[in-house]
């Protein structure tokens, strides 16, 4: 028999505290862990909301990312480029893709571009405190605008040849798709504003190949008959999105959260090496991505206790699961000294885990040490009641952060 429909999905604005998910999880992880859940366009899904389910259905090859899969819960979904994208394959086209791309962001790839990272940090620090001292006394400084959306952005720009002066335009799109609160029509005509910005980017490229991903995968891949002009477009906005606006978020968040437990970043400013640790436990913490990833089963399979039938939508909630209990105890507290913080599913499990994740550890590692380095008085100009969360929109965090010192 079929549990009784739940709606709607769990994604409303969370009440008590904004660290905190939707309260609904954390009833439906003891009372309905895998529960039906209605879609705004009318259809329904399966909610997954413990740990090991969530793990369990992501590193399943039954479960498809392939959004033209029978059942797949399109409704809400941000899939710009989707014709294209990488994350609706499935292996082994999935698998060959993906390889193209993993040379550019492995660990070791990614630990070559530190300094340049820093770099830019220090030049948005820079331009911090000359904002600051401009402003005069009482002033402030929004910390979203000034640091938390320029740096992923410009380091994502920097590995893909995106030219400074576009910055604003991707990111104002960017804006626009990830929006809760804008109609459908308006979304896909963001969409469209971005693929149409992307293909003249790809074919000026093929035109004039530069030091980046994408020359190279112009050159290299598409040159070579391994990947078409849709393709390459496709990733290009894949990576362009998801390169900078999840991590935008979370240095957004990361940075509050240790405004507001001031013995814990005075503990990472005397010991810096703590950071890395201080970050696994940030991106379990808040895991920006809510709703999660979404699938759809190609075959009849048991998920905790409950069968999925072939055809038949899934979404994992990432954020319930980095909450529960059975894990990670006293799992709503934050505790950048937790020993087990790493195994978190912030950035997805399986084949389709994050492609970037050691990029934005990197990035959120060097600007949260970064601001507690130089900024030791840093504190909020508002009260932390006044924050505006991102609450309309598809990844979570903060509209702004006005921060003063």
């Amino acid at each position: 028999m079929l549990s009784k429909p739940v709606s709607p999905l769990p994604a409303e604005p969370p009440r008590g505290c904004p660290f905190s998910p939707p309260p609904q999880y954390a009833v439906l992880r003891v009372e309905e862990p895998v529960s039906r859940v209605s879609l705004p366009d009318g259809s329904w899904a399966w909610l997954i909301t413990r740990y090991e389910d969530v793990r369990a259905v992501l590193s399943d090859p039954r479960f498809s990312s392939d959004s033209a899969a029978p059942g797949f819960p399109r409704s809400g979904m941000v899939t710009a480029g989707e014709a294209g994208s990488l994350i609706r394959t499935d292996p082994p086209e999935h698998t060959r893709r993906r390889r193209m791309l993993t040379p550019h962001v492995t660990v070791k790839s990614v630990s070559a571009l530190r300094p340049r990272i820093q770099e830019i940090t220090d030049e948005l620090c820079d331009a911090m405190e000359a904002e600051r001292e401009a402003a005069g006394s009482p002033g402030y400084v929004d910390l979203v605008r000034s640091l938390a959306l320029p740096l992923p952005s410009s380091v994502i720009s920097l590995l893909l040849g995106v030219p400074d002066e576009d910055h604003d335009v991707f990111q104002s799109i960017t804006a626009t798709v990830m929006s809760r609160v804008n109609a459908e029509e308006e979304r896909t005509a963001a969409r469209a504003r971005l693929l149409t910005y992307l293909r003249e980017l790809v074919a000026g490229k093929e035109r004039n190949p530069g030091d980046d991903i994408l020359s190279g995968l112009i050159h290299d891949r598409m040159g070579a008959g391994e990947l078409t002009h849709d393709e390459v477009v496709g990733t290009a906005a894949l990576l362009l999105v998801a390169g900078h606006e999840t991590t935008a978020n979370m240095i957004g968040l990361g940075a509050l959260t240790l405004l507001r437990y001031p013995h814990a970043a005075e503990e990472l400013r005397k010991d810096p090496s703590l950071m890395p640790g201080a970050v696994e436990e940030l991106l379990r913490f808040h895991s920006v991505t809510r709703s999660g990833p979404r699938r759809a089963a190609t075959a009849d399979v048991e998920v905790g206790g409950q069968v999925i039938k072939a055809g038949e939508g899934i979404i994992c909630a990432l954020a319930s699961a980095n909450r529960d209990p059975e894990v990670f105890p006293d799992p709503d507290g934050f505790d950048p000294r937790r020993a087990n913080s790493q195994r978190h599913v912030a950035f997805g499990y399986g084949v389709h885990q994050c492609l970037g994740q050691a990029l934005a550890r990197a990035e959120l590692q060097i600007s949260l040490n970064t601001l507690l380095r130089r900024f030791p008085e840093l504190r909020l100009a508002v009260e932390f009641e006044d924050v505006p969360f991102r609450s309309d929109m598809l990844v979570y965090g903060c509209h702004a952060l006005p921060v003063t010192w």
